[in-house]
C-alpha cells in the first residue's frame, strides 16, 4: 500500500471519450483531498528534467487506435524521463458497444502492454492497467451510436472508472486489462499492420463535400495538426490519427468518409494491382519469389504497401483536386455512407 499525495494525468482524446475517463479519476482525487493535475498532450512539451517520486501518481489515459495506443500517446510516453520508480497507471479506452441489455466489451490488443513496456524500462512502475468499454467513436466505420446506448454505457463505465480511481488512489495495484490477455495476444499482429501501414491508409479516405464553407475549423482544432488548407479546401495528410474529431465536430457536417471511392481505389491497389505486379516479377524473376522463402514473401509484401501507399496518396491528390468541381463534388458525396442522416456523429456526453 502506497500513501500518494498528488495526481497527474495525461491524457489524448479525439472525441472525448478518454479526456471525459482521466476526469472522472481526478475528480474522485480531488474529492479525496489531493493535489491534481490533468494535462492535453497535444501541444504539451516534456521537461526532460521533471522529477517524479513515490508520492506522485502519474496516469496516462488515451483512446486506442489499430489495437495500440495512437502515436501521438506512443512518442509521448518514449519521449517521457526517465524515472527511479515512480508509479504509473495506464488507461485506454476501446470500442464498447450493447446489444439489447448486454455490453460488449472493445480490445485492446497491444494498448495496454507495448507503452507498460516503454515505461517500465524508463524505471517507472506499472501499477494499475485498465481498460475502458466507452462507445465505440470510429464513424469512418459505423454510425455513431444512438444516444440512449450511450448514455447507458457512460454511466457504466463511470462506476467502473471510479471503483478504479478509488483502489488505485488508495495504493492497491489493479491489473484488469490481464482478463482479455488472450484475446489481446491473438490481434496483437493487427495493431502493428495498422501502426505501418492501415493508418496512412485510413488518412486518405477523409475529404469535405460541397457544404464546406471553409471555416478552418478543423484544421484549427486537430490534435495533431494533420489538416491543412490547399485550394481552399482542408486537405488530410498522411499525419492524421482518424482520432474522428474534425467528422464529429464539424459544424456543418461537411466532411464524410469517401466510401464508394475508397473501395474502388483499395480493392484495385491490393487485388488487381498485386497480382499483375506478381506476374511482372515472376517473369522478370526480380527477385527468387518462385522459391516460396520466407524473405522473398515479405520483400513481396513490403513492395507490395509501398506501391500500395504511393497510389493510394496519388489518388487522394487527385480527389481532392476534382472535388473541386460540383459534379465530382455530389458523385463522391452521395456514394459516402456518412453523408446521409442515419449514419449519426458521436460526441461524449457533457453531462456524466
Amino acid at each position: 500500500m502506497r500513501n500518494y499525495s498528488k495526481l497527474i494525468v495525461f491524457y489524448f482524446s479525439g472525441t472525448g471519450n478518454a479526456k471525459k475517463a482521466a476526469e472522472w479519476i481526478v475528480k474522485s482525487a480531488v474529492e479525496k483531498g489531493f493535489q491534481t493535475e490533468l494535462i492535453n498532450i497535444d501541444h504539451y512539451k516534456i521537461d526532460e528534467k521533471s522529477l517524479f517520486n513515490e508520492q506522485t501518481l502519474i496516469g496516462f489515459c488515451s483512446p486506442t487506435h489499430g489495437f495500440n495506443l495512437p502515436p501521438i500517446m506512443l512518442q509521448f510516453i518514449f519521449q517521457f524521463p526517465k524515472s527511479k520508480g515512480a508509479n504509473v497507471f495506464l488507461l485506454n479506452t476501446r470500442a464498447g458497444m450493447k446489444l439489447y441489455k448486454l455490453f460488449l466489451p472493445g480490445l485492446s490488443g497491444i494498448a495496454q502492454y507495448f507503452p507498460a513496456l516503454m515505461l517500465r524500462l524508463k524505471g517507472y512502475r506499472i501499477v494499475g492497467m485498465q481498460p475502458m468499454d466507452l462507445p465505440s467513436n470510429w464513424i469512418s466505420i459505423h454510425p455513431g451510436l444512438k444516444q440512449k446506448v450511450v448514455d447507458s454505457i457512460f454511466f457504466r463505465c463511470k462506476k467502473i472508472a471510479l471503483r478504479f480511481a478509488d483502489k488505485i488512489l488508495s495504493g492497491k495495484k489493479v491489473y484488469t486489462a490481464f482478463w482479455s490477455l488472450p484475446f489481446d495476444l491473438a490481434i496483437a499482429p493487427i495493431s502493428l499492420g495498422y501502426y505501418l501501414i492501415g493508418r496512412f491508409a485510413i488518412a486518405k479516405t477523409f475529404v469535405a463535400n460541397q457544404n464546406c464553407n471553409q471555416c478552418g475549423l478543423c484544421v484549427k482544432n486537430c490534435p495533431v495538426n494533420a489538416i491543412k488548407m490547399i485550394d481552399n479546401r482542408p486537405f488530410w495528410t498522411f499525419d492524421c490519427e482518424s482520432c474522428m474529431h474534425c467528422m464529429n465536430h464539424c459544424p456543418k457536417r461537411s466532411i464524410e468518409t469517401a466510401f464508394g471511392f475508397t473501395v474502388i481505389l483499395w480493392w484495385a491497389v491490393f487485388s488487381i494491382i498485386p497480382f499483375f505486379a506478381l506476374k511482372i516479377m515472376l517473369d522478370k524473376q526480380i527477385f527468387p519469389i518462385h522459391s516460396n522463402s520466407i524473405w522473398a514473401e515479405l520483400i513481396y509484401l513490403f513492395f507490395q504497401s509501398i506501391v500500395a501507399l504511393l497510389i493510394i496518396y496519388g489518388a487522394y491528390r487527385l480527389l481532392h483536386f476534382l472535388m473541386k468541381f460540383s459534379f465530382f463534388n455530389k458523385i463522391i458525396t452521395n456514394t459516402s455512407l456518412s453523408h446521409y442522416k442515419f449514419w449519426r456523429r458521436y460526441k461524449a456526453p457533457k453531462d456524466f
